[in-house]
């Protein structure tokens, strides 16, 4: 077992559970609240933060491709179909109850949803997984070529025009652009680590950290990754996005920083939340609508949701961890370096 970085793990619960709680108040009709909106604009970027720290940790992505591809297939894309597929499975269930009451779909049943989007309807997040695996397959081929690294400084106008163009991919592949960007930030920024060290990277960081809440207030600009979404000028989202993600992870990476133990451990079985926290939502929605009730509109279920959503995840842990094919960790270990 390889000792874990704590600063990341923590950044990670960090995360997961601004996701978690996003979700809670979209079911719950809570999202529009002043505070919770003042959340999202100074927490926007932590789903960027999961690429840039897979660029941070990643040894190499070079290699052997057919054994990469075969590793990445494994860790990321057959969770991403397992997963999916059960919150399918259980939106058909409640499928006939919710049409035998409400004489129609809950949701709109669509088929271009098959082509347009890499989510599933019982399990939205699992976008992700599809988009980090074909992001990482980008990097892999990227290597391959010589000298054409610097192709990626382009790749945030890339994502942007595709915004502006109403997000044209399938399987909403919009947003790998950047996440192959911040990949390659978090590289960079892993090497700046080791050349300059912690004294200096930290008040580095610190000041990269002050001048984002500088700008976050007077050059606002925020990216929303789950649908490559750009929420004020281009040059403000994409420079206050880098600062925040190398500032914060410098400040934590340079500082004692301990474990703290919930946070912590939502960010060491991150995997395990992602997955599982929707299809809960899920079924507490449709259990709630197959009897004539909804939870939209109620804030006592969003108080009582959070704990129960993240206790059962927390609660699945060992048993979903166990089962290659839903956590992605498998015994054997491919070699592709």
């Amino acid at each position: 077992m390889k000792e874990r970085n704590h600063a990341f793990d923590f950044l990670c619960g960090l995360c997961i559970l601004r996701m978690v709680m996003l979700h809670i108040m979209q079911f719950t009709g809570e999202a529009q609240q002043e505070w919770w909106r003042l959340v999202m604009e100074w927490s926007f970027f932590f789903m960027s933060f999961f690429f840039f720290k897979a660029g941070y940790f990643c040894k190499s992505v070079a290699g052997n491709s057919r054994a990469y591809i075969l590793d990445r297939v494994r860790r990321l894309l057959v969770p991403y179909l397992t997963c999916g597929l059960i919150g399918d499975a259980l939106y058909a269930f409640f499928l006939p109850f919710l049409i035998h009451r409400y004489h129609e779909p809950v949701e709109p049943l669509e088929w271009s949803h098959v082509w347009e989007n890499s989510s599933f309807y019982g399990n939205t997040p699992v976008w992700f997984l599809f988009s980090f695996f074909i992001a990482y397959l980008m990097v892999h081929y990227i290597e391959k070529i010589r000298y054409v690294h610097w192709i990626v400084l382009g790749f945030p106008l890339l994502s942007y025009f595709m915004w502006k163009w109403g997000n044209p991919l399938w399987m909403s592949l919009n947003n790998v652009f950047m996440g192959v960007f911040f990949f390659y930030l978090g590289r960079v920024w892993h090497r700046l680590m080791n050349q300059f060290g912690a004294r200096a990277m930290r008040m580095v960081s610190c000041a990269m950290v002050l001048a984002f809440a500088a700008a976050n207030v007077l050059w606002h600009g925020e990216y929303t990754m789950s649908n490559n979404r750009f929420t004020g000028d281009f040059l403000p989202t994409i420079i206050n996005t880098t600062m925040i993600l190398c500032g914060l992870a410098g400040v934590l990476l340079t500082l004692p920083l301990p474990r703290i133990p919930v946070i912590n451990f939502i960010g060491e079985h991150s995997m395990v939340f992602f997955v599982c926290h929707y299809p809960l939502l899920y079924f507490s929605k449709f259990l709630h609508l197959s009897f004539g009730r909804s939870i939209y509109g109620r804030p006592d279920e969003t108080i009582f949701l959070i704990p129960v959503i993240l206790g059962l995840c927390a609660w699945f842990v060992p048993y979903f961890e166990r089962v290659p094919w839903l956590s992605g960790r498998w015994n054997h270990v491919i070699e592709y370096k």
